[in-house]
């Protein structure tokens, strides 16, 4: 049996399938034009209408229509009431129709609950589906800690614990990429020019609780780099103040929340994150940016539970 998953975030188009075991997802990022920093929703809602037949095309290639078993896909960024960005509404189309033609079930996620399944996935970890664990959700759009309650059919409820109280990480990574005249999104060209040294300079963010600001951080790496730092000591300072915050956040929930720990999202690819917080778990980067795997792999729980398979 496969199970389809679809995700439109307001940064990648996505399509996978899964097995139960295996999958494959195939993803394109958006279009942004050099020198900004994302899309309005009506245009990336438009890029989605047009890039998804192309990726569908492409993994159904291969697929049998009789194996499809269930569609999932996400169709709002988290769990919440109220929750709604546009760009959802291209992947559920297509996830709508392709269910109805097919007569199978049509299961609807959250872009988070999906993020945060690829990561146990990808990380051999799904056994803690069942538990309650930490997970950071760290993108262009969010910076949560969350405490995660989960069931072994794959529902995921998600409390936020902390985070950003304003911009978050993503946004500081991509303004820093920006000034460093780097193409959008920031995260894999700024990861590159940190990992070339050993910087002793960052800003020390004030963390309360589990909870912190992130947009002085800004203007400390634009008055860093006026001073005369390199590409790579200003990326490096930008990264090092991210993840020391994020760090002691993540010490101050464990205190009251002794709990394994993941990391998900974008940002979460990051090396410098990785090394910082050998105990956490994360998934491959490519399961930790925006992917529609995890939409699959809760599909094939939902639908495994459901139909009692």
């Amino acid at each position: 049996m496969i199970f389809l998953g679809f995700d439109t975030s307001n940064y990648t188009t996505s399509v996978a399938a899964f097995d139960g075991m295996a999958g494959e997802n195939l993803s394109r990022l958006l279009p942004v034009k050099a020198g900004e920093l994302g899309l309005r929703q009506s245009e990336a809602l438009f890029s989605h209408v047009k890039r998804l037949p192309e990726l569908s095309d492409r993994l159904f290639a291969h697929l049998e229509p009789a194996s499809v078993a269930a569609v999932g896909v996400s169709t709002r960024p988290r769990a919440v009431e109220g929750s709604y960005m546009p760009c959802f509404l291209a992947g559920e189309s297509q996830a709508r129709v392709l269910a109805s033609a097919l007569h199978v079930p049509l299961y609807e996620f959250s872009h988070q609950q999906g993020h945060i399944a690829a990561v146990l996935w990808s990380a051999g970890r799904l056994e803690l589906l069942g538990s309650d664990f930490l997970a950071w959700h760290l993108s262009g759009g969010t910076t949560e800690l969350l405490l995660v309650h989960s069931t072994k059919a794959g529902e995921i409820a998600c409390e936020k614990l902390g985070g950003t109280t304003d911009i978050s990480a993503g946004q500081l990574i991509d303004r820093t990429g920006q000034l460093l005249q780097m193409d959008f999104p920031a995260g894999k060209a700024i990861d590159a020019a940190a990992a070339g040294i050993e910087g002793s300079e960052y800003f020390r963010v004030k963390v309360k609780g589990c909870e912190f600001s992130l947009s002085g951080v800004q203007n400390q790496v634009q008055d860093y780099r006026s001073k005369g730092a390199s590409e790579a000591e200003t990326a490096w300072f930008a990264l090092r103040s991210v993840a020391e915050a994020v760090k002691k956040a993540t010490r101050n929930a464990q205190k009251e929340y002794p709990l394994p720990v993941l990391f998900s999202g974008g940002v979460a690819s990051n090396s410098m994150l990785r090394r910082m917080l050998p105990d956490a778990i994360f998934g491959a980067p490519q399961y930790s940016t925006d992917n529609a795997m995890g939409v699959a792999i809760l599909c094939s729980l939902k639908y495994s539970h459901t139909a009692g398979n």
